[in-house]
Protein backbone atom coordinates (compact mmCIF):
# COMPACT_ATOMS: atom_id res chain seq x y z
CA UNK A 1 0.00 0.00 0.00
CA UNK A 2 1.30 3.40 -0.95
CA UNK A 3 1.83 6.06 1.71
CA UNK A 4 -1.33 8.17 1.44
CA UNK A 5 -0.70 11.84 2.15
CA UNK A 6 -1.14 15.33 0.92
CA UNK A 7 1.11 18.27 1.59
CA UNK A 8 0.72 21.91 2.37
CA UNK A 9 3.40 24.36 3.40
CA UNK A 10 3.10 27.15 5.94
CA UNK A 11 5.96 29.61 6.17
CA UNK A 12 5.63 31.51 9.41
CA UNK A 13 6.05 35.27 9.65
CA UNK A 14 9.73 35.97 10.17
CA UNK A 15 9.25 39.51 11.48
CA UNK A 16 10.61 39.88 15.02
CA UNK A 17 8.17 40.18 17.90
CA UNK A 18 8.29 43.44 19.82
CA UNK A 19 9.62 43.15 23.34
CA UNK A 20 6.82 45.49 24.35
CA UNK A 21 4.30 42.69 23.89
CA UNK A 22 3.19 40.78 27.01
CA UNK A 23 5.38 37.82 27.96
CA UNK A 24 8.35 39.03 25.97
CA UNK A 25 10.07 40.97 28.72
CA UNK A 26 10.90 37.75 30.51
CA UNK A 27 11.39 35.47 27.53
CA UNK A 28 11.77 35.53 23.77
CA UNK A 29 9.43 33.01 22.16
CA UNK A 30 10.73 33.11 18.60
CA UNK A 31 13.50 30.83 17.44
CA UNK A 32 17.11 31.81 18.00
CA UNK A 33 18.01 29.99 14.78
CA UNK A 34 16.16 28.80 11.68
CA UNK A 35 16.39 25.41 9.99
CA UNK A 36 18.06 25.22 6.59
CA UNK A 37 14.68 24.21 5.17
CA UNK A 38 11.13 23.93 6.45
CA UNK A 39 10.67 21.21 9.05
CA UNK A 40 8.40 18.43 7.79
CA UNK A 41 5.57 17.57 10.17
CA UNK A 42 3.75 14.31 9.45
CA UNK A 43 0.39 14.69 11.16
CA UNK A 44 -3.30 13.90 11.38
CA UNK A 45 -5.14 17.20 11.76
CA UNK A 46 -7.70 15.90 14.28
CA UNK A 47 -4.96 14.65 16.61
CA UNK A 48 -4.13 16.77 19.63
CA UNK A 49 -0.72 15.10 19.77
CA UNK A 50 -0.02 16.50 16.31
CA UNK A 51 -1.53 19.89 17.09
CA UNK A 52 0.79 20.42 20.05
CA UNK A 53 3.76 20.06 17.70
CA UNK A 54 2.25 22.33 15.07
CA UNK A 55 1.49 24.89 17.77
CA UNK A 56 5.04 24.78 19.11
CA UNK A 57 6.51 25.27 15.66
CA UNK A 58 4.24 28.25 15.09
CA UNK A 59 5.03 29.81 18.48
CA UNK A 60 8.73 29.48 17.69
CA UNK A 61 8.13 31.03 14.26
CA UNK A 62 9.85 28.09 12.56
CA UNK A 63 8.78 27.30 8.97
CA UNK A 64 6.94 24.02 8.63
CA UNK A 65 5.74 21.77 5.83
CA UNK A 66 2.55 20.02 6.94
CA UNK A 67 2.18 16.49 5.58
CA UNK A 68 -1.21 14.95 6.37
CA UNK A 69 -1.20 11.20 6.91
CA UNK A 70 -4.36 9.25 6.11
CA UNK A 71 -4.78 7.30 9.35
CA UNK A 72 -8.11 5.65 8.39
CA UNK A 73 -6.33 4.21 5.35
CA UNK A 74 -3.51 2.96 7.65
CA UNK A 75 -0.90 5.09 5.90
CA UNK A 76 1.01 5.19 9.19
CA UNK A 77 1.52 1.42 8.97
CA UNK A 78 3.21 1.37 5.55
CA UNK A 79 6.89 0.41 5.30
CA UNK A 80 7.72 3.97 4.26
CA UNK A 81 6.19 5.45 7.40
CA UNK A 82 7.44 2.70 9.72
CA UNK A 83 10.95 3.55 8.55
CA UNK A 84 10.43 6.94 10.24
CA UNK A 85 8.61 5.64 13.33
CA UNK A 86 8.58 1.93 14.05
CA UNK A 87 5.55 2.40 16.33
CA UNK A 88 3.49 3.58 13.36
CA UNK A 89 2.21 6.71 15.07
CA UNK A 90 1.95 10.40 14.26
CA UNK A 91 3.37 12.94 14.75
CA UNK A 92 6.83 12.66 13.26
CA UNK A 93 9.10 15.51 12.24
CA UNK A 94 12.02 15.58 9.84
CA UNK A 95 14.46 18.39 10.42
CA UNK A 96 17.01 17.93 7.68
CA UNK A 97 18.70 14.61 8.42
CA UNK A 98 17.14 14.36 11.88
CA UNK A 99 13.90 12.43 12.42
CA UNK A 100 12.05 12.68 15.74
CA UNK A 101 8.83 10.91 16.73
CA UNK A 102 6.55 11.14 19.78
CA UNK A 103 4.88 14.49 20.39
CA UNK A 104 6.46 15.21 23.77
CA UNK A 105 9.91 14.19 22.55
CA UNK A 106 9.43 16.55 19.61
CA UNK A 107 8.52 19.41 21.96
CA UNK A 108 11.74 18.84 23.91
CA UNK A 109 13.75 18.71 20.69
CA UNK A 110 12.25 21.93 19.32
CA UNK A 111 12.62 23.81 22.60
CA UNK A 112 16.23 22.68 22.96
CA UNK A 113 17.27 23.29 19.38
CA UNK A 114 15.36 26.43 18.43
CA UNK A 115 14.36 28.33 21.57
CA UNK A 116 16.55 30.44 23.86
CA UNK A 117 17.99 28.39 26.72
CA UNK A 118 15.39 27.77 29.38
CA UNK A 119 12.63 29.67 27.59
CA UNK A 120 10.28 26.72 27.14
CA UNK A 121 11.91 24.01 29.26
CA UNK A 122 12.43 25.76 32.58
CA UNK A 123 15.55 27.61 33.65
CA UNK A 124 16.53 25.58 36.72
CA UNK A 125 16.39 21.95 37.86
CA UNK A 126 13.16 22.38 39.85
CA UNK A 127 11.33 24.04 36.95
CA UNK A 128 12.62 21.40 34.52
CA UNK A 129 11.37 18.65 36.82
CA UNK A 130 7.97 20.33 37.03
CA UNK A 131 7.81 20.55 33.23
CA UNK A 132 8.58 16.84 33.01
CA UNK A 133 5.84 16.11 35.54
CA UNK A 134 3.27 17.79 33.30
CA UNK A 135 4.60 16.00 30.23
CA UNK A 136 3.91 12.78 32.12
CA UNK A 137 0.39 14.03 32.84
CA UNK A 138 -0.07 14.66 29.13
CA UNK A 139 0.96 11.09 28.37
CA UNK A 140 -1.18 9.67 31.17
CA UNK A 141 -4.27 11.24 32.70
CA UNK A 142 -4.78 13.66 29.80
CA UNK A 143 -4.48 10.92 27.18
CA UNK A 144 -6.79 8.53 29.03
CA UNK A 145 -9.17 11.25 30.21
CA UNK A 146 -10.28 14.10 27.95
CA UNK A 147 -8.41 12.82 24.90
CA UNK A 148 -9.99 9.37 25.11
CA UNK A 149 -13.45 10.79 25.79
CA UNK A 150 -13.13 12.89 22.64
CA UNK A 151 -11.88 9.96 20.55
CA UNK A 152 -14.87 7.86 21.61
CA UNK A 153 -17.23 10.62 20.50
CA UNK A 154 -15.34 11.67 17.37
CA UNK A 155 -14.92 8.20 15.92
CA UNK A 156 -18.16 6.78 17.39
CA UNK A 157 -16.36 3.98 19.19
CA UNK A 158 -18.62 1.43 20.92
CA UNK A 159 -17.01 2.17 24.27
CA UNK A 160 -18.58 3.56 27.43
CA UNK A 161 -17.01 7.02 27.88
CA UNK A 162 -17.95 7.42 31.56
CA UNK A 163 -14.56 6.40 32.98
CA UNK A 164 -12.70 8.67 30.55
CA UNK A 165 -14.99 11.59 31.40
CA UNK A 166 -14.48 10.91 35.12
CA UNK A 167 -10.71 10.91 34.67
CA UNK A 168 -11.00 14.15 32.71
CA UNK A 169 -12.77 15.84 35.62
CA UNK A 170 -10.18 14.50 38.06
CA UNK A 171 -7.47 16.14 35.95
CA UNK A 172 -9.39 19.37 35.51
CA UNK A 173 -9.97 19.67 39.26
CA UNK A 174 -6.23 19.38 39.89
CA UNK A 175 -5.44 21.88 37.15
CA UNK A 176 -8.08 24.31 38.46
CA UNK A 177 -6.48 24.30 41.90
CA UNK A 178 -2.96 24.52 40.51
CA UNK A 179 -3.76 27.43 38.20
CA UNK A 180 -5.07 29.48 41.12
CA UNK A 181 -1.41 29.85 42.10
CA UNK A 182 0.18 30.64 38.73
CA UNK A 183 -0.74 31.75 35.23
CA UNK A 184 0.81 28.69 33.62
CA UNK A 185 1.44 25.11 34.62
CA UNK A 186 5.04 25.88 35.56
CA UNK A 187 5.50 29.40 36.86
CA UNK A 188 4.65 32.73 35.28
CA UNK A 189 5.71 31.98 31.71
CA UNK A 190 4.49 29.34 29.24
CA UNK A 191 6.53 26.17 28.81
CA UNK A 192 6.18 23.01 26.79
CA UNK A 193 4.13 21.71 29.74
CA UNK A 194 1.35 24.08 28.68
CA UNK A 195 1.72 23.21 25.00
CA UNK A 196 1.57 19.46 25.71
CA UNK A 197 -1.66 19.80 27.70
CA UNK A 198 -3.46 22.57 25.80
CA UNK A 199 -4.98 20.86 22.76
CA UNK A 200 -7.03 18.11 24.38
CA UNK A 201 -8.21 20.40 27.19
CA UNK A 202 -9.33 23.00 24.64
CA UNK A 203 -11.34 20.38 22.75
CA UNK A 204 -12.55 18.50 25.83
CA UNK A 205 -16.19 19.59 25.27
CA UNK A 206 -16.16 17.54 22.06
CA UNK A 207 -15.88 14.51 24.35
CA UNK A 208 -18.76 15.70 26.57
CA UNK A 209 -16.40 17.11 29.19
CA UNK A 210 -17.84 20.38 30.50
CA UNK A 211 -15.28 23.12 31.19
CA UNK A 212 -17.81 25.50 32.77
CA UNK A 213 -16.92 24.55 36.38
CA UNK A 214 -13.25 25.38 35.79
CA UNK A 215 -12.79 29.16 35.35
CA UNK A 216 -9.03 29.04 36.03
CA UNK A 217 -8.56 26.38 33.36
CA UNK A 218 -10.60 28.41 30.88
CA UNK A 219 -8.53 31.52 31.67
CA UNK A 220 -5.36 29.47 31.11
CA UNK A 221 -6.65 28.35 27.73
CA UNK A 222 -7.23 32.00 26.87
CA UNK A 223 -3.67 32.90 27.82
CA UNK A 224 -2.30 30.19 25.52
CA UNK A 225 -4.56 31.39 22.71
CA UNK A 226 -3.28 34.94 23.17
CA UNK A 227 0.36 33.97 22.63
CA UNK A 228 1.96 35.44 19.48
CA UNK A 229 1.90 32.78 16.75
CA UNK A 230 -0.95 30.74 18.23
CA UNK A 231 -2.73 28.43 15.80
CA UNK A 232 -5.98 26.70 16.79
CA UNK A 233 -6.67 23.00 16.65
CA UNK A 234 -9.35 21.86 14.23
CA UNK A 235 -12.76 21.71 15.90
CA UNK A 236 -15.73 19.39 15.41
CA UNK A 237 -19.41 20.10 16.21
CA UNK A 238 -19.84 17.06 18.43
CA UNK A 239 -20.54 16.39 22.09
CA UNK A 240 -21.02 19.55 24.12
CA UNK A 241 -19.48 21.51 21.23
CA UNK A 242 -22.35 20.60 18.91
Amino acid sequence: MQLCLFIKIRLTNTMPISLEQPLQKAMQTTAIRQPAQAIKLYRYAASGHCHRVELMLSLLNVPVELIDIDLPAKAQKTPEFLAMNAFGQVPVIQDGDTTVSDSNAILVYLATRYAPAGAWLGSDPVAMAQVQRWLSVAAGLLAFGPALARVIQLFKRPTNPDEAISRAHQLLAVMESHLQQSNYLVGSQPTIADIANYSYIARAPEGNVDLTPYPQVRAWLGRIEALPGFVPMVSHPIGLAA
